[in-house]
């Protein structure tokens, strides 16, 4: 256990252990051992984290930066991500268990919302008032909203940390990265780019822990002016609550039952291949995977054969090897809820095609498994597992599909197939989502916002509007009179 790799904290540009000696060991998925150790932050090591922030705010070093500056320093560490790209993915498919060909890949093209930000840095602009009162120029600046947490969870960790981390950065933030404990060895090597491009101490700390040490002293802290959250529902509650102390403006990216509707219009292989995209991508474990597939009744046979098919070429197996498809499930828990969960829609009716189990081997694996539901209430229609689990159920009309998608508390993403244009336009305006695909799924671009609805929480990540969430605005009015300013008793 010695000789296994070891993280330190990244604390305003330095690398440390934790205040108080906390040290846990990270598990390969894949084979279930432990295969890094990693420093836990303490209170202590929150607010040194935190006033390093602070102070760096007002540091002339960062504080009087050109924003064409710092989209150079952004630049730079796009740079740097994309030829780390195949190093940070090994990391992160080794914590968590993804498939290297998804993390080096996403990894690499996550340096271009680095671009994106970069590029957008100097062009976050003020506007001249056309004011109503004589005598007055009235105008508005946009400065950083200041000292903000970011909270990253460990499944998509380099493509979520660049949704905060670029906006708030080429708005003249500075940034406390939370890592998620269960998986944050690619958080900590990513600090070692932050390190190399040149930002100032303080600008970026990394820092991990678990809740009662980490968490919550750095979301109560009183210094703090924004919180990025992405994860679950329950934490998310936790997260606002503790948000009460300081008022930090929080936006909140949390999970999901998105729904994929199929139409008997549709090409059926390219929707097997969306529901496939949307169940068995990533392992499923993702916040936007389509885990509800409403399918037209009179092609559901069809499309269940079709999906049968396909996923009896699907390769699960080591999330290291080029060759595999589906990888393990982070931690046992994730395979003991799907079991579960599995169990209790048998007992509803509903009928496995394939899977329903634990693969027969080492590590958290999860055989992919197809289930057809007889019930809008069947469990796995309900419960978000993080597993490669599809559950398809029929639908009769346009209405009733459009019903069942938004009979959900969430409303991360969704999808629609279908071939008729118009149905396109007019279904995907009436489903509640802050996603929805189109005869596609699981696309994402620096260009384009995500975000959820209802209880898949609020606020965008990516996009234009994204960096102006990272700031504040300022009115600034000037009198341009001669006059010296008259009756202090009158409001102007």
């Amino acid at each position: 256990m010695g000789n296994l790799p070891h993280f330190q904290l990244f604390i305003d540009g330095a690398w440390s252990e934790g205040a108080t000696s906390q040290v846990m060991t990270s598990a390969n998925p894949a084979t279930g051992q432990g295969w890094a150790t990693f420093s836990c932050a303490a209170p202590e090591d929150v607010d040194r984290a935190v006033a390093a922030a602070k102070r760096a705010l007002d540091d002339p070093q960062w504080r009087d930066m050109t924003a064409t500056a710092r989209g150079k320093l952004l630049y730079r560490l796009a740079d740097l991500v994309a030829e780390n790209a195949a190093r940070l993915g090994e990391f992160e498919t080794t914590d968590s268990g993804k498939l290297l060909v998804e993390t080096s890949a996403q990894t690499g093209y996550v340096a271009d919302y680095y671009r994106y930000f970069a590029g957008l840095a100097d062009k976050v602009e003020g506007t001249v008032l056309p004011i109503d009162k004589p005598d007055m120029h009235v105008f508005t600046t946009r400065e950083p909203i200041g000292v903000v947490a970011a909270i990253v969870p460990w499944n998509a960790q380099m493509f979520l940390t660049a949704t905060k981390l670029g906006p708030a950065l080429a708005a003249g933030c500075t940034v406390v990265l939370k890592a998620s404990e269960i998986a944050p060895a690619p958080m900590l090597e990513f600090a070692r780019l932050i390190e190399q491009a040149g930002f100032p101490a303080g600008v970026v700390s990394v820092i991990t822990g678990d809740a009662e040490n980490c968490a919550i002293p750095l979301t109560r802290h009183p210094d703090l002016d924004r919180i990025a959250f992405t994860g679950g529902p329950e934490t998310a509650r936790h997260v606002v609550r503790n948000s009460a102390e300081n008022f930090a403006v929080t936006s909140l990216e949390l999970g999901g039952k998105s729904p994929i509707l199929v139409f008997e219009d549709a090409d059926l292989d390219g929707a097997a291949n969306g529901l496939i995209a949307g169940n068995f991508g990533a392992s499923g474990q993702s916040c936007v995977a389509g885990t509800r597939g409403l399918v037209q009744r009179s092609v559901l046979q069809d499309l269940i054969g079709r999906i049968k098919e396909k996923a009896g070429a699907i390769v699960l197996g080591d999330p290291l090897e080029a060759g595999t498809h589906v990888g393990p499930l982070c931690t046992m828990a994730q395979v003991n809820k799907i079991e579960e969960t599995l169990a209790k829609s048998a007992e509803q009716g509903a009928v496995v095609h394939f899977g329903g189990q634990p693969a027969d081997r080492p590590g958290n694996y999860m055989n992919p498994t197809l289930v057809e539901c007889i019930s809008p209430e069947t469990e796995t229609l309900k419960v978000e597992m993080f597993g490669p689990v599809m559950s398809l159920l029929p639908f009769d009309t346009e209405e009733e599909a459009i019903a069942l998608a938004n009979s959900t508390v969430f409303g991360l993403g969704s999808g629609v197939f279908t071939q008729n244009l118009a149905r396109a336009h007019r279904v995907s305006k009436r489903i509640k989502s802050g996603i929805c695909w189109v005869n596609t799924y699981r696309a994402i671009s620096p260009i384009a916002p995500f975000g959820g609805f209802n209880q898949s929480g609020y606020g965008r990540e990516a996009g234009v509007e994204a960096i102006l969430d990272y700031t504040r605005t300022k009115t600034i009015w000037i009198s341009t009179s001669q006059e010296p300013m008259a009756n202090p008793f009158v409001m102007r």
